[in-house]
């Protein structure tokens, strides 16, 4: 087996040149950290911004030809729904510059979600609405949406990537990775196409729900969206189990917007 086969730690260099610094031969990123849930991340991890194909590599050369890279966007919001997608692409092959979604500007997400929808072997978005995370918890509602994105896929994959969490009664290899939309190729690839995906949704809210500025901050706690909650009170599109959110609920207010988002 070649060196620059077996998965690694990396740490970012000048010129996107890596470095190994890493794991016993034949294991992989996933075995360094708790099964589930969220783990510290070492300094050098935190360096990445390039992913590389280590993991998918890994999971290859046990026999998985299919491999679904899985991430979400939406958690940290006060509004909007969380979105997840999953997405399988070709052996090696991905759009020049992928990188994690929050790492790239708005055009630049676009064309690379144009370029893996085209490309993929296949991809699924799926979100879970306000009503579903305030009846559950935000926890949930994203493992849900990652449940329904891979389920959603054309394909049946082998084996899932994702970040920092697993999927429940999923039978199927699932390699649990913090910062995996930094690390795995196939997970920043669903990072991308989640993030055009719910962007799409909150340009719709916004025409819906006028004077929030869902189009500009996506629904997170930006100064201009915390002071339009205050003036104007939450609408349904909010997350009302949020203490922000609860903080600004108003009965009245809300029975103005007519029936809650769907």
């Amino acid at each position: 087996m070649r060196t620059t086969d077996r998965p690694q730690l990396l740490r970012s260099d000048p010129g996107n040149a890596v470095n190994p610094t890493g794991p016993r031969r034949g294991s992989s990123y996933a075995s360094l950290f708790a099964a589930s849930g969220r783990a510290d991340v070492p300094a050098g991890l935190q360096e990445r911004r390039d992913p590389d194909w280590a993991e998918e590599r890994f999971l290859w050369r046990r026999g998985h030809r299919f491999v679904a890279g899985i991430d979400e966007v939406g958690r940290g919001c006060l509004a909007g729904p969380v979105v997840a997608a999953a997405v399988i692409l070709p052996c090696e092959w991905a759009p020049t510059g992928l990188r994690d979604s929050k790492l790239l500007d708005p055009p630049t997400r676009e064309r690379l979600a144009a370029e893996i929808r085209q490309r993929a072997v296949a991809w699924a978005v799926a979100s879970v609405e306000v009503g579903v995370i305030d009846a559950t918890d935000i926890l949930q509602a994203t493992v849900l949406a990652s449940m329904l994105a891979a389920a959603r896929l054309s394909v049946r994959p082998d084996a899932l990537l994702l970040d920092a969490m697993r999927l429940p009664g999923v039978d199927v290899d699932q390699r649990a990775l913090p910062r995996a939309d930094r690390l795995c190729v196939s997970v920043a690839a669903a990072s991308v196409v989640a993030k055009v995906a719910r962007d799409a949704m909150m340009v719709e809210l916004d025409l819906r729900y006028p004077g929030y500025g869902f189009s500009d901050h996506k629904g997170y706690a930006s100064p201009d969206h915390i002071a339009a909650l205050e003036r104007i009170g939450a609408s349904p599109a909010h997350r009302r189990s949020f203490a922000r959110c609860a903080e600004a609920s108003d009965a009245d207010q809300l029975a103005l917007w007519g029936a809650p988002a769907d």
